[in-house]
């Protein structure tokens, strides 16, 4: 498996993961996500949080969405 590539992104690779983490981890909304990132003194849109999580979260399928209700 390719190690993930956090190139050309605006943000630092931490930041980008522990955005991804509290989304994943706590069942946030993206916007809560981006409250708590906030209390941290980082500025960044729910979009952009929503963006991160498609392309570096669950790789496996285990993430959240409408097909993962049954």
């Amino acid at each position: 498996m390719k190690p993930i590539s956090y190139k050309r992104h605006r943000f630092p690779a931490d930041v980008i993961r522990h955005a991804v983490w509290l989304y994943f981890r706590f069942t946030l909304s993206f916007r809560d996500a981006k409250e708590l990132l906030a209390q941290r003194g980082i500025e960044v849109s729910y979009e952009t949080i929503r963006c991160w999580t498609i392309k570096f979260g669950a790789p496996n399928g285990s993430g959240r969405g409408p097909d993962d209700s049954i």
